[in-house]
């Protein structure tokens, strides 16, 4: 497995190797992101994977600082798998002048539930990922494959790549669950022992709110508020749960269907902020 840190250098890395598969990530991988790479290597000739923590999706107040940076743990998981690539840059790499241009992605999407309570969050993802794949296609098409345990992350990030037409197919990978259910997530690491077995309260809630939205009949902001309340009583501080329309994060329309929605949702407990989805 070749480390790379500049972008001239992953360039050198892919030319003449075909078609890559790619995996984004911020590092301090578990069994989710290597689920993805394993999903993602024969999808191409070449397997790539980044490794750096985006200071442009941080709001101020947050983690950036504190989130976890273990490179030489994670290129030991990446060679294990078969990676062919890591591109990991510093920031002076990635960003060598000011990130002056940004990509602004489509407010109806990107400024409710995740974008609503941090915002900007998703003006600094879509200028990463741009910029990432920017790098790692610069020769030619290929695959990049994200997980949906970042529901709407995933959606704003494919509906970016059909707005710029570019030759990358999105895949997606499915949310992978610790035994009791949690989502499995790098911010666990920040868990106590009490926090982490309390920590599956969320996927519950989620389920539970899922399950009232198809045999309750009841309107969804009567449920939604119901949920947020359980959870908030459990010890939590709830940002939302909510079931909206797969395709566009809208409330639905009508009477909730299987088979067209998703539950999300975002809470803290103690100084952790999780998030979970459920596709139902």
């Amino acid at each position: 497995m070749q480390i790379v840190h500049t972008i001239s250098d992953l360039r050198d890395a892919l030319a003449g190797r075909g078609r890559p598969a790619f995996v984004p990530t911020m590092g301090n991988l578990h069994d989710g992101h290597l689920a993805l790479v394993r999903q993602a290597k024969p999808l191409g000739s070449v397997m790539v994977v980044s490794i750096f923590v985006n200071r442009l999706q941080f709001l101020p107040h947050e983690d950036f600082d504190s989130y976890p940076r273990t490179l030489e743990i994670d290129a030991g998981k990446l060679h294990a798998e078969g990676c062919d690539v890591l591109f990991a840059p510093a920031e002076k790499d990635l960003y060598p002048q000011p990130q002056t241009f940004k990509v602004q992605p489509d407010p109806r999407l990107a400024d409710i539930l995740e974008g609503h309570f941090r915002p900007g969050f998703f003006t600094g993802v879509c200028t990463v990922v741009m910029k990432l794949l920017a790098c790692v296609f610069s020769g030619g098409p290929g695959t990049a494959v994200f997980g949906r345990k970042d529901y709407q992350q995933v959606l704003v990030i494919r509906r970016m790549v059909e707005q710029f037409a570019l030759p990358i197919d999105i895949v997606t990978g499915d949310t992978c669950r610790a035994g009791d259910g949690l989502a499995l997530s790098s911010r666990n690491g920040y868990l106590d022992e009490a926090e982490r077995a309390q920590a599956v309260q969320l996927s519950q809630a989620l389920r539970a709110l899922a399950d009232a939205a198809l045999q309750l009949g009841a309107s969804l902001p009567a449920l939604e508020a119901q949920a947020v309340e359980r959870l908030r009583k459990q010890g939590w501080q709830p940002d939302y749960l909510t079931v909206r329309q797969r395709a566009d994060l809208l409330p639905p329309a009508e009477a909730p269907q299987p088979g067209q929605l998703v539950v999300l949702g975002a809470a803290r407990l103690g100084g952790t902020r999780l998030i979970d989805n459920l596709e139902f």
